[in-house]
């Protein structure tokens, strides 16, 4: 068996799951909501199943979700996009990332990452054979400096591969952040795989800029979103990807020999999805905005100090900072088998251990489901200070 994934230990995700099922505990763990989405998206998808086309849809994506595509960025980023050439559907985000690394990577070629980072890019980079170079970020900021950029690249940097807005951090990078990165991409020849799955989870009337809006970066970029994300529908597995037609052409191989295409009725829902008026997504964010305030407020009164959160479904709290002594997972191993509740270990998200101290909570719940987390994690707290 290949090393790179039999050598793997069971994620901590699995692990949190597993132990809320036997311990009865409020999952706050997964990012995922407990609500069934938009009930017009989810008719349009069940309507197709039983009216339209269920044999296999072209390989790129139906012609209306790519049209959708190229309007949703026309509409949100000012970006013009041609829809047959610049835009493919894939069945989920990470097909989308899998695709593009092994289409881009060489064994050799040297992937520059920012950590914390999401669970599959390490061994699918590995698997490519890609080195990893890490960049690593701490809270409560989450930034990088020239210096970090300048010590990560080199001579074999083929790749760069972020995560903006920022899983788990929950933080958008700024402008500025932006353009130095982009300076070195452009210097370094690179190509961008950007995951923008959350870039629609944005809070407080921010912005989020997605690199190839930047100067220099629109033949540079793979630009990949999450329908699931965008409409709360985290089962359904559609990703949405965009490139400059020299950069798509490989993509496109690589998902032929991969899903090949996505179920056609999820297609036509989110086409149809990404159509809605933009009161659909400002409700969203002000539904989740709402949701984040009350979770974060009733951690403030237990004492903790909650980190910024500006996009996605997470809280961040730091142990350390109330003086709990104790690493993350071991916390939230306790916390999930005696309190019932569970969470996710930040370190998790790392390939060093640069950050051990912070848990990450999913708010993105039912108040009723927050209540009762908040009261299992009062009473867990009083009886661990006593």
């Amino acid at each position: 068996m290949n090393p790179i994934f039999a050598d793997l230990p069971t994620t901590v995700f699995e692990v949190m799951s597993r132990l809320a099922r036997e311990h009865d505990a409020v999952n706050l763990g997964q990012g995922f909501p407990d609500d069934p989405g938009p009930a017009d998206v989810r008719a349009k998808a069940a309507a197709s199943v039983v009216e339209g086309w269920n044999q296999y849809p072209p390989m790129m994506g139906i012609p209306e979700l790519r049209l959708a595509v190229a309007a949703h960025h026309r509409r949100f980023y000012g970006l013009d996009i041609d829809a047959e050439h610049e835009v493919m559907v894939t069945s989920g985000a990470t097909e989308a990332l899998a695709g593009a690394i092994f289409s881009l990577i060489t064994p050799g070629d040297e992937v520059v990452l920012f950590e914390p980072l999401y669970d599959a890019y390490l061994p699918l980079v590995r698997r490519a054979g890609g080195v990893p170079r890490l960049v690593t970020l701490k809270p409560p900021h989450w930034r990088f400096s020239e210096s970090d950029l300048s010590a990560a690249f080199s001579a074999k940097t083929k790749v760069v591969l972020i995560n903006d807005p920022l899983n788990p951090a929950a933080s958008i990078w700024p402008i500025e952040d932006l353009d130095m990165l982009a300076r070195f991409v452009e210097k370094s020849g690179a190509v961008v795989i950007q995951d923008a799955v959350w870039e629609h989870v944005i809070f407080d009337g921010r912005a989020f800029t997605p690199l190839i809006t930047r100067p220099g970066m629109r033949e540079r970029v793979v630009h990949i979103g999450s329908a699931g994300k965008i409409f709360s529908l985290t089962g359904w597995k559609v990703g949405l990807v965009t490139a400059a037609p020299a950069l798509m052409r490989v993509l496109a191989k690589a998902h032929q020999f991969l899903t090949f295409t996505t179920p056609p009725n999820l297609q036509a829902a989110v086409a149809y999805g990404l159509a809605k008026e933009d009161r659909y997504f400002t409700t969203m964010r002000s539904d989740f905005a709402k949701a984040r305030d009350y979770f974060a407020n009733g951690l403030r009164q237990m004492g903790f100090d909650p980190l910024p959160c500006h996009a996605t479904y997470f809280v961040n709290v730091d142990l350390a900072a109330i003086g709990i002594n104790e690493t993350d997972r071991a916390f939230a191993e306790r916390l999930v088998s005696v309190g019932g509740v569970a969470t996710i270990p930040v370190s998790a998200f790392y390939d060093t251990q640069a950050v051990t101290t912070v848990v990450r909570f999913c708010f993105a719940k039912k108040q009723s489901t927050l209540d009762a987390a908040l009261e299992r994690l009062d009473a867990f707290l009083k009886h661990h200070r006593r």
